[in-house]
């Protein structure tokens, strides 16, 4: 009797210890990220989409800095190259807290406009990928808005650009977007990426816009 005592306590306290020992680890789980299984489908294509995207500018970038005729195209692809980068490492960091699968190359559609502006040359290449720029970047703004809940209407009108070249004449860094909230953590962490990323991205759009217009009217000259 004393024995099946003893050894009924001590199957308590083991069970004890591991529902301790659970406890714990579910809360460090919390602390540093969820398992991939748990994160929303919408939020996985989100992130792989943009990580994906992201990828495919700056890849463009390095083309065009390489191939670009015009100056101020080199310096808008240097643009790139530097905030892409930025806004590509700080979702990877949510990818990577997340178990969130993060894409190894481009898609076939990044690849083949690629191989295409790579072939053309001088002004044909400028124009080429400023058009490009304006068609990746209003899409890119576009996503960005559905994860975030500020009225844009003002911040658009003070971001827009003269049709000049210039660089749209707003300080991006001062403007406060607002993201979507969301009970769910990660949700909560993407949309707030987006609300950090909206700015600088729709002051590119602004810029893309400019750049193709000033081509534009380079070559009629």
């Amino acid at each position: 009797m004393k024995a099946e005592g003893l050894l009924a306590l001590v199957c308590a306290v083991a069970l004890t210890a591991g529902c301790n020992n659970n406890r714990t680890a579910n809360r460090e789980a919390g602390t540093t990220g969820t398992t991939g299984a748990s994160v929303s489908n919408s939020d996985k294509n989100f992130v792989s989409d943009q990580l994906r995207d992201g990828t495919a500018e700056i890849e463009l970038a390095n083309l065009a800095k390489d191939h670009a005729a015009s100056p101020d195209v080199k310096q808008f692809a240097q643009m790139m190259i530097d905030d892409h980068t930025k806004a590509s490492d700080a979702l990877k960091t949510i990818a990577a807290e997340n178990h969130i699968e993060m894409p190894a190359q481009v898609d076939d559609d990044h690849k083949d406009k690629a191989e295409k502006l790579a072939a053309k040359t001088g002004a044909d290449f400028d124009r080429d990928y400023a058009d490009m720029m304006v068609d990746g970047h209003q899409d890119f703004v576009d996503k960005l808005e559905s994860r975030i809940k500020t009225t844009l209407s003002k911040y658009k009108t003070d971001a827009e650009n003269p049709a000049s070249g210039e660089k749209a004449q707003v300080d991006v860094k001062a403007q406060s977007v607002l993201p979507e909230k969301s009970d769910d953590q990660v949700t909560q962490r993407v949309n707030a990426w987006a609300a950090e990323t909206y700015p600088v991205a729709y002051a590119h759009l602004q810029h893309a816009k400019a750049l193709k217009d000033t081509l534009k009217k380079r070559s009629t000259n």
